[in-house]
């Protein structure tokens, strides 16, 4: 989770959005020296809270409207009385428009610009005004050598807009990529700056709009919506008469020999987050395991798939995959379990098969690859995922006609329609076995619970994420079957059991 989203807009758009959104501000009466100049001011805001006893800067400026902005930034310090260089990569006589205004601006102020070369001297807070949003191949050369200087010089950085070298859409390193310690990032957020590498290379993200009108602002066209308190989808309160029936009944299908505690943490999530009644459909050898650790779940042992069919007659969803395998044993239980016609969530191994060509896909229901298995279904290399994943996402949902979790930092949620919801929280230390199987078990709940397979998904996303990320600051060793308790506590939270 970026330091500070709490605070941030819900609303996430491209470069293009916002350079459009830039345009229209600017057509609305702002004129755009003005709206650098504000942006400037933000940034020496932050710069300044953050490094208070710095005393002093060097700016790295390229040649577009992100050097203005160093270039503005560079003539506050130098009034503050702070030492401040610039390094211009980009030629300052190739400058234009409110770019070139900036860096007459700061040279009338007795900022010293200079030539960079890969002997300049680094000092201070480094603030990164190289590359902006409108950045589509790899970075080239001089622009690549400053940026690996700034990441191996060991100061601190302070972002323009976005880590130059970071795509602003999908979050991809463009070669290479500064590595900042905060980002001011104006007008609207970048989606990329929350899916891919963006929540690492961003550092501390902090938001200004520049006092840009909130009507335009708020009707600006979105790409996705962050998931927090305020859009959530909520499950309702339980009337005092309610009964386990009315709450579904789920079935977790899993768990060959070896794997079964996979589909176990799958059934315990969905009974913890409220699931009227959960089965367990596993190995014989791992039934007695199963009732000694969670007696409520109703556990059944599968030899065959045949008998896979009498007990999903009673089932109103199903949870397919975790610890399912892809030996015979889970190969012809999914076969069975697709035909079948309840809401479905399928992860792990259902995936593999699915991608496999082995199965056909459920009828409705969610999806939950990591970006290796969401590769194999889409038939392309791992890094050609985390290369675009908005894209992977959205490609997936309208393949199958399912909603799509992509996992992950900035775990996306599409739905066929191309609706899309990214969750920034989470902790590193969630880097783990089994958490995709309580994932798992989680949507089913609230799918069980009567929710639509968008919003089950984007609710059981954010709970996983709070709870592993309210956990993690822990430390190391989160163990998968920690976090059940605690989404339950955070789904009472926000949806209390009772009005």
């Amino acid at each position: 989770m970026h330091p500070l989203s709490a605070s941030l807009p819900l609303s996430l758009h491209s470069a293009e959005q916002v350079r459009a959104l830039d345009a229209a501000l600017i057509a609305a009466g702002t004129p755009g020296y003005e709206l650098m100049q504000r942006a400037a001011h933000a940034a020496w805001r932050v710069l300044r809270r953050r490094w208070p006893d710095a005393g002093e800067i060097t700016v790295l400026a390229g040649r577009g409207n992100n050097a203005g902005d160093g270039y503005l930034i560079a003539a506050l310090a130098q009034r503050a009385g702070w030492r401040v260089r610039v390094l211009a990569v980009g030629e300052p006589a190739a400058l234009s428009g409110d770019a070139a205004q900036a860096c007459a601006e700061a040279r009338s102020a007795g900022v010293d610009v200079r030539p960079w070369s890969e002997c300049a001297p680094l000092a201070g807070v480094l603030v990164d005004a190289l590359l902006g949003t409108g950045l589509a191949g790899p970075v080239r050369e001089p622009y690549a050598q400053a940026i690996r200087m700034i990441n191996q010089s060991g100061l601190p950085v302070l972002a323009v807009d976005i880590p130059s070298g970071l795509q602003a859409y999908h979050g991809a390193r463009l070669g290479v990529a500064v590595q900042a310690d905060v980002t001011v990032t104006f007008i609207a957020l970048k989606l990329g700056l929350f899916t891919g590498l963006g929540p690492e290379l961003c550092g501390e993200l902090q938001f200004d709009d520049l006092q840009g009108d909130p009507r335009l602002l708020a009707q600006a066209p979105a790409l996705a919506q962050r998931l927090d308190l305020a859009n959530l989808p909520r499950l309702a309160p339980r009337s005092p008469l309610a009964h386990k029936g009315q709450f579904g009944h789920l079935l977790v299908v899993g768990g060959d020999l070896g794997m079964g505690g996979a589909a176990l943490l799958s059934a315990e999530s969905a009974l913890r987050a409220g699931a009227g009644l959960v089965s367990l459909a596993t190995r014989p050898e791992h039934v007695q395991a199963a009732l000694v650790r969670r007696p409520e779940v109703m556990c059944s042992a599968l030899a065959s798939a045949n008998q896979l069919l009498g007990l999903a007659e009673r089932a109103t969803v199903c949870v397919v995959g975790p610890g399912l395998g892809q030996n015979a044993w889970g190969r012809s239980l999914l076969s069975v379990a697709a035909g079948l016609p309840v809401p479905q969530v399928w992860d792990a191994d259902a995936l593999n098969l699915l991608a496999a060509g082995q199965v056909g896909a459920p009828r409705q229901g969610v999806l939950t690859p990591h970006p290796g298995e969401a590769a194999r279904l889409l038939g392309v290399a791992s890094a050609e995922v985390q290369a675009d994943r908005p894209a992977a996402a959205r490609a997936l949902a309208q393949r199958f006609g399912l909603v799509v979790v992509l996992k992950g930092a900035g775990s996306l949620i599409a739905a066929p329609d191309g609706s899309l919801a990214l969750c920034d929280r989470g902790h590193p230390a969630m880097a783990g076995a089994g958490l995709g199987d309580v994932l798992a078990g989680l949507i089913g709940a609230l799918l069980a619970q009567g929710m639509t397979a968008f919003d089950a998904a984007c609710l059981a996303v954010w709970l996983h994420a709070h709870a592993g990320e309210n956990l993690g600051r822990q430390g190391r060793g989160l163990a998968a079957g920690d976090l059940p308790d605690t989404i339950r506590q955070l789904l009472e939270e926000f949806c209390p059991c009772l009005s």
